[in-house]
């Protein structure tokens, strides 16, 4: 016979949610852990990011790009160490500690990955700082290759202060563009500190930026989605080189829109890496949570006012 005890050691933990809705249809639960198959690697989970698109799809926001089988789980952000491997898996070992992008939900003590998806994670890298890379520094460097950013321009960026917006500033000053950041009163001293010209959010952002660009600017990233897109194609001299990462009800605009997915994740991360080794990039961090205050780090998250990710610390 097996007895709860025994059977709960076979069991690991995750968060998932049986219905759509607010964080209140979240729900910490016993899981059998998932097994690596042939070509995967299954990782016991340190750090897994929070990522907007994570709280959009509880909402049922996403139903049309990410339809859901309940009960669902959420994240693909993910850091840990490799606890199983696939039949044919030669890139990693058990052992090995890794960042990158998981298959299966990463809010929870287990999730499964393609290697072609992780890097090896540097040991000067923070286990809660290696966890929010995939998700918010992929995004940036993705968009701003999408950009076509070069050494000498000039790139306005909307939520500059938040996840997203503080890869992609660092990463397009170390490309030698010049970058205006929107953010609140609060985050203008934290932008100078990464080289980020601010100015504040909200009605007259137009004139604002042109009191700094005269003639307008290169690019525009917008991470914020609070309704600047067309004084932001007015600014850039039309939609092409304007990319949202949220504010895809103005895609008839021309204005690019970014796809969850695109691009290439590792040769992001391999990049970004080699910065944050040469002292080049920092890994800002809004806080981090247990696997049971998961409500708390979406509910951050899902506010838009924090400056860096918020990370959950599963294991």
């Amino acid at each position: 016979m097996l007895f709860r005890s025994d059977w709960l050691k076979n069991m690991s933990l995750a968060a998932q949610f049986s219905e759509y809705g607010g964080t209140d249809v979240l729900q910490v639960v016993d899981v059998v852990p998932p097994d690596a198959g042939p070509g995967q690697v299954r990782l016991s989970v340190r750090a897994a990011g929070v990522n907007p698109v994570d709280w959009k799809i509880m909402h049922g926001l996403m139903q049309g790009q990410f339809p859901v089988q309940f009960p669902a789980g959420l994240g693909n952000d993910v850091a840990g160490v490799v606890d199983q491997v696939g039949a044919g898996v030669t890139a990693f070992k058990v052992g090995d500690e890794v960042l990158g992008l998981s298959l299966s939900p990463s809010y929870a003590q287990y999730a499964i990955a393609d290697p072609a998806a992780l890097v090896a994670k540097p040991a000067a890298l923070r286990w809660e700082a290696a966890g929010s890379l995939a998700g918010a520094g992929g995004t940036a460097w993705i968009a701003l290759d999408r950009l076509g950013l070069v050494e000498g321009e000039t790139l306005l960026i909307h939520a500059a202060a938040g996840g997203v917006g503080t890869f992609a500033a660092q990463l397009a000053v170390a490309r030698g563009v010049r970058v205006i950041g929107t953010a609140s009163a609060a985050n203008q001293d934290y932008l100078r500190s990464l080289g980020v010209t601010p100015i504040v959010y909200g009605d007259g952002f137009g004139e604002r930026v042109r009191t700094l660009a005269p003639n307008g600017v290169d690019a525009v990233l917008d991470a914020s989605g609070h309704g600047e897109i067309p004084v932001s194609i007015e600014l850039a001299g039309g939609p092409e080189r304007v990319l949202s990462l949220v504010a895809f009800d103005f895609a008839e605009t021309g204005i690019q829109l970014h796809e969850t997915g695109a691009g290439n994740p590792t040769r992001a991360l391999r990049d970004i890496l080699t910065l944050f080794g040469q002292g080049r990039l920092q890994v800002p961090l809004s806080g981090t949570y247990p696997l049971s205050a998961v409500a708390t780090a979406l509910d951050e998250s899902r506010s838009g006012h924090a400056r860096g990710k918020s990370v959950l610390l599963p294991n």
